[in-house]
């Protein structure tokens, strides 16, 4: 591993662009249009069942922002982070070629797969494609794990902005903002796409600036300053409203919105990479790749793929890519740009993140990662913390979870550029909020896509609950829905709850593909879906591993019963929808007569939708 002692911070920034624009160039399009095949003339949902609340035709650039916004959460920043004990290394490798073979291949496809199919979500999906089991397995577990997934990034989001006015009082100027600027387009402006989105970026901006101000008043500091007990119940009640109202009114603009910050200050991050130029002080591989590390359970095979998730491959996308944004697409080509795109920059934030924790003097690093007496094992000592810490006003020691030590690695970034000195804890503070709305808008879209489950599941019961407009079904639907993650989020914490859903993430990312692979045998393609099936099993073999060893040599060890019995409900239900898959790529390889499906494509078959229409 000497050979990777001379990589630095610039080195990592320009390889990761590299790679993933070629991978765009050239992989992406070959995914496109030999794979996919995809056509701007074929109608898509989004104007096909055009409703003006769920079903909007978007903006591509909107679409897209919408859709990064969302996907982006928890994982591309505190994954790679944790992920850093192992050295900086294997982390950078898994999200570079992770994100452009596997993650952005997910996203795709599996956005391709839910146009084609009305816009439906995965267990939808899974039943057409596959089977009524494998259909009603796939909701068990998809609802499952995206309960796991909101109760793990809410708590995130708590832990994040609790006593920090400024970060809160940002995070909530972008609701009126977002409104504002969904009525604009709407009504106002609605062939002024850039107009409105220079006003609201100039808005965030202004929130941005006067953060500080604002909470520098003694009474609004008291309104903004709210404690952990408070948000957890806030937070919730946000996600409800957010699912509640249409689309276009607040989900669809502030996650749009939120998408210029994110995507600006990691742009700012790099550009401050390159005039800075920090030396990376973590070596490339540590002692910790067998295990024994104080962030992750485990050795570097199989718990780097499970702690690095959504910078590089992620089942949370599969969710997102089968729920809001289908729905939003007028384009088929749009696929492409938003589903391939918004991956690959998002593992760029992932690499972002992982540089800004591995410039960090490593025991400074631990000390803060880890808690007081994992670090008390390390037998290190402490070196630029002392200072940092009194320079940003908090203690930044023994703070386990990642958020502070990505903090404390963009606010020293930031402040080593020049006339930036002095300004380490406005830097610090606005990285916490930066993580805060990074993460809030994959909370308010997963609600929703929830909602849209549970209105599919009471539909075949109540038939009225699948008019997408009917008020009283939207309201109990959601309520319903957020009262299940919102009752983990008050009662549990995130370190109880991250290592099952960074297992059962990447195990649904694993079914995807293979569900993907199905739908492209079917379609008579079978030569190509290796693409999605072999990262799919890969990935599927990875998981199992993992969750064996955290079910049996952590959860059941450590008497945590519940968390082992919803692991192995699981894996089983994974394993279930794997084996279904298999038995359906025999059965369709047997079959050599094509027939023409709805969109004039020869087949194989036809999926159990179009044989019912």
């Amino acid at each position: 591993m000497e050979i990777f002692r001379g990589i630095n911070a610039l080195t990592l920034v320009f390889v990761s662009l590299g790679v993933f624009a070629i991978g765009y160039r050239f992989y992406g399009l070959w995914l496109a249009r030999k794979v996919l095949r995809l056509q701007k003339e074929r109608v898509t949902p989004a104007v096909r069942y055009a409703d003006g609340i769920d079903y909007v035709k978007t903006d591509k650039n909107v679409a897209f922002g919408f859709h990064f916004a969302s996907i982006s959460a928890a994982g591309p920043l505190l994954g790679p982070v944790l992920a850093v004990q192992f050295g900086f290394m294997p982390g950078a490798l898994w999200i570079i070629f992770g994100c452009v073979f596997a993650g952005a291949v997910h996203d795709t496809i599996i956005l391709f797969a839910s146009v084609r199919h009305k816009a439906k979500g995965l267990a939808h999906i899974a039943e057409v494609e596959i089977g009524s089991f494998a259909g009603a397995t796939a909701f068990v577990a998809v609802f499952f794990i995206l309960i796991l997934t909101l109760a793990v990034l809410s708590i995130a989001v708590v832990n994040a902005m609790s006593d920090s006015p400024w970060g809160t009082f940002t995070v909530l100027a972008t609701i009126p903002i977002a409104i504002l600027m969904g009525i604009c387009l709407k009504y106002w402006l609605p062939d002024s796409t850039r107009l409105v989105s220079a006003i609201g970026v100039a808005l965030l901006l202004l929130a941005i600036v006067a953060g500080p101000h604002v909470t520098g008043n003694e009474f609004l500091r008291s309104l903004f300053d709210l404690k952990k007990e408070t948000l957890l119940w806030l937070v919730p009640i946000y996600a409800f409203i957010a699912s509640v109202l249409p689309v276009w009114l607040l989900l669809s603009p502030r996650d749009y919105l939120s998408s210029y910050l994110k995507i600006g200050t990691v742009a700012a991050l790099a550009l401050s990479i390159i005039i800075v130029r920090p030396e990376i002080l973590m070596d490339p591989v540590t002692k910790f790749v067998g295990g024994g590390g104080p962030n992750v359970p485990g050795a570097l095979f199989p718990f780097l793929f499970i702690t690095i998730a959504c910078g590089a491959l992620s089942g949370f996308h599969a969710i997102i890519g089968t729920g809001t944004t289908p729905k939003m697409l007028g384009n088929e080509e749009d696929i492409l740009f938003v589903g391939y795109g918004a991956m690959l920059t998002e593992g760029f934030v992932a690499i972002m993140a992982l540089i800004a924790a591995a410039t960090l003097i490593p025991a400074d690093y631990f000390a803060i990662t880890a808690s007081a007496e994992n670090f008390q094992k390390l037998n290190m000592e402490i070196v630029d913390l002392p200072a940092l810490s009194a320079a940003v006003r908090e203690n930044l020691q023994n703070r386990p979870g990642g958020a502070v030590t990505l903090a404390a690695g963009m606010s020293n970034i930031f402040s080593s550029i020049p006339y930036m000195t002095g300004l380490v804890s406005y830097w610090y503070h606005f990285s916490i909020m930066f993580e805060a709305v990074f993460i809030i808008t994959a909370v308010d879209t997963g609600t929703r896509v929830g909602r849209f489950y549970l209105q599919e599941v009471l539909g075949n019961y109540i038939p009225r609950f699948k008019d997408k407009a009917w008020w009283p079904g939207i309201i109990v639907t959601s309520a319903v829905f957020t009262f299940l993650w919102g009752y983990l989020v008050v009662t549990g914490d995130i370190f109880t709850i991250w290592p099952l859903f960074g297992m059962s993430n990447q195990l649904l990312a694993s079914c995807a593909l293979i569900i993907s692979a199905s739908m492209l045998i079917r379609l008579g393609r079978a030569r190509y879906a290796w693409c999605a099936a072999v990262p799919g099993l890969l990935m599927a073999g990875v998981c199992f591993w993992a969750g064996f060893i955290q079910i049996f040599r952590a959860y059941l060890p450590q008497g945590q019963y519940p968390l082992a019995v919803l692991g192995l409900v699981i894996v089983f239900l994974m394993a279930a929808v794997l084996i279904s898959s298999v038995a359906r790529w025999i059965a369709l390889a047997r079959i050599k007569e094509f027939r023409v499906d709805d969109y004039g494509d020869r087949v194989l078959a036809l999926a159990r939708d179009e044989r019912k229409s």
